[in-house]
């Protein structure tokens, strides 16, 4: 690094320390592929938009306990060593600050996002139970199925497998539950089939006083031999309990007898607290959960209704909203019915009708248009944190306006009695998990549209009593391009690069990542490819500027000078390297079609993770232009 690039970095460095708090105020540092990120102290004496305006920062905003400032490929790498070296931090890596960011969190706070993470492994087994219950809904009530025995067959297949998906739920919650915890969650397994256990009489038979249920007496104790059907609390509890029995056993047992005897004494008791304390307490637990949320439904009415669809995403700003899952999935197994579901959906939608309302007070500013519209898209889909975060809590008014939006939606899921047969997807994909007794699509479209159409209403009024209408501040600019053209070392892209097809799959619009720092191009343009193989190869010939260490992420320099920056899925960092292969090295000189690295395509889509593969040109005084590139199936090597 060259002394004039130093002190250019080392003025942001400066500056970067002084908003947000001072050295003293800094925890941890560490950097992913684009991004620098810092744990605080206190989050509160940040001067987020000060920090947007600086010197090459292309955005900034807080996830969890870090705060990110997005730099962008290659330059961030820079930034943070000269800012590390600033403030005297030593470097962490990303799964060191993650454990730093946590030590943060209050009792309540880790326990919300420890239920998050159970909930998180399993999600898209419970989506397929969902939404194969949707389907098998549907399919039941045509007379064309009833009347064709293939067709029959096949639905009864249908409902069969969603059944059994949400019959074994405690086991899978009890395997998520005891592996998030740190037990070996095969452990678990075997805690949620003695839950299941067939010599256990069926608890909805018991329940109903249909089936006769054993009772033995222990130290005195009465133990009913009831199984655990739909405890989902229980399993819960019960992972907790067995991963914290399994690392005790581990560390007190001999290594000579630990293989045999560790197990044996964590399932022995297990089981016995299983049936003994944990099993009652759990039960009373789930009792009362659903026993409040009914009572709310028969006894507020539509007021109930409406305050919690009008106060659902206030609950989002602060991380608890991740508890719903496990609320969701007791509701279910108790009622057959969710109601939640469509609350929080509308909750959702309200919010994108205030951030439609604010893009129409500000339409003329072209970087309200870059936030708005990625963020309404990505509402669409159920994720309202660029919403949020970029504009609505930013601008007050247009929470208050997605807020009201999102009342009145509670009120329309009230009067027209609609509810989910599933949980864990809302807004448009969530239209497949409504239950379809009584209309119930057509009210979950009603319901929607109306919760958009108040929160576009409601927050254009709105805008309208303030004094100016405020506007998202672009970043100061760094250099002119002249600037920038004098400082590079090559002459730029002479025309000559071809670009390919880097990965085999469906290309699709930057716009369309459900990710706000890609699909708002803050690190450049560029377009995205969800992948259908496990590789990624070199669009055009040049050379690996940067590799990451997690393998995610890839920077090339081309022969005409392109900075591209490949980016292996969403949030993918956190993988830490697992599944990926790296088959080149920084400084490597690469052609077009060789292979860059290889991934598991299918265990990082298990593991919960986005695998569109973006790719951006990231210099903003080199860009390509893309606009006539068609968007359309590739296949990698293919020129387009």
């Amino acid at each position: 690094m060259d002394e004039k690039k130093r002190q250019r970095y080392l003025a942001i460095s400066q500056k970067l320390a002084e908003l947000v708090g001072g050295k003293k105020n800094i925890q941890g540092i560490a950097h992913c592929a684009t991004r620098l990120r810092i744990v605080l102290e206190n989050n509160e004496v940040v001067d987020q938009q000060a920090i947007e305006e600086l010197d090459l920062v292309k955005g900034v905003f807080v996830a969890g306990d870090q705060l990110q400032i997005i730099f962008g490929a290659g330059l961030v790498n820079d930034v943070y060593e000269v800012f590390k070296d600033y403030t005297g931090m030593a470097g962490m890596s990303l799964s060191d600050l993650k454990t730093e960011a946590n030590k943060k969190m209050n009792p309540i706070q880790r326990i919300i996002k420890a239920l998050s993470d159970v909930f998180i492994d399993i999600m898209p087994g419970i989506l397929a139970a969902a939404l194969l219950t949707g389907l098998s809904g549907v399919l039941t009530n045509m007379d064309v199925v009833q009347n064709n025995e293939t067709l029959y067959g096949i639905t009864r297949l249908i409902n069969i497998s969603s059944g059994a998906i949400f019959g074994f739920l405690p086991l899978a919650v009890a395997y998520s539950a005891c592996k998030r915890f740190g037990g070996r969650p095969i452990l678990g397994i075997v805690i949620g089939c003695i839950m299941l256990s067939p010599s256990l009489t069926d608890a909805y038979a018991a329940a109903q006083g249909t089936a006769e249920v054993t009772t033995l007496h222990i130290f005195g104790l009465g133990v009913d031999l009831v199984g655990f059907q739909g405890g989902i609390i229980v399993a819960l509890l019960m992972g907790v309990v067995t991963a914290k029995f399994d690392i005790f056993f581990e560390k007190k047992v001999p290594e000579v007898v630990r293989l045999l005897v560790s197990p044996l004494l964590t399932t022995l008791v297990s089981a016995i607290l299983l049936f003994t304390i944990v099993g009652p307490v759990g039960r009373g637990l789930a009792s009362a959960l659903t026993g409040a949320l009914v009572w709310m439904t028969q006894n507020l009415g539509v007021f109930g209704y409406a305050v919690f669809s009008g106060f659902q995403q206030l609950i989002v700003i602060t991380g608890l909203h991740h508890i719903f899952g496990a609320i969701e999935a007791q509701l279910l197994a108790d009622t057959g019915r969710n109601i939640l579901n469509p609350l929080m959906s509308v909750a959702i939608i309200g919010q994108g009708g205030a951030v439609l309302g604010y893009l129409s007070r500000n339409y003329k500013d072209a970087r309200t248009k870059e936030l708005c519209i990625p963020s309404f898209i990505s509402v669409l889909f159920g994720i309202t944190e660029p919403a949020l975060f970029g504009i609505n809590l930013r601008f007050k008014y247009p929470l208050v306006g997605g807020c009201i939006g999102g009342a009145i939606g509670g009120a329309v899921v009230y009067f027209t009695n609609l509810a989910a047969l599933g949980f864990g997807t809302t807004v448009l994909p969530g239209i497949a998990l409504a239950d379809p007794a009584n209309n119930g699509y057509i009210s979950y479209i009603i319901a929607h549209v109306l919760a958009l159409a108040a929160g576009f209403i409601i927050t254009f009024v709105l805008g309208g009593f303030q004094k100016q209408p405020e506007e998202v501040k672009t970043p100061t600019p760094v250099k002119t391009p002249e600037q920038h053209r004098a400082e590079k070392d090559t002459t730029g892209n002479s025309g000559k690069d071809v670009l390919y097809a880097y990965a085999t799959g469906q290309m699709i619009p930057m716009e369309e990542v459900k990710d706000s720092t890609f699909a708002q191009k803050m690190l450049g343009d560029g377009f995205a490819i969800l992948p259908e193989e496990g590789e990624v190869c070199a669009p055009v010939n040049g050379t690996v500027s940067s590799i990451f260490d997690t393998k995610h992420a890839i920077c090339l320099v081309s022969e005409g000078g392109l900075e591209i920056l490949i980016h292996i899925g969403i949030d993918t960092v956190n993988l830490q390297g697992k599944h990926f292969t790296a088959h080149v090295k920084d400084g490597d000189v690469v052609k077009a079609g060789q292979s860059l690295v290889s991934f598991e395509r299918d265990q990082i889509k298990a593991a919960g993770y986005d695998t569109a593969i973006p790719m951006v040109f990231t210099d903003p005084d080199h860009q390509p232009d893309v606009s006539g590139i068609s968007m359309r199936h590739v296949t990698h090597g293919e020129k387009l």
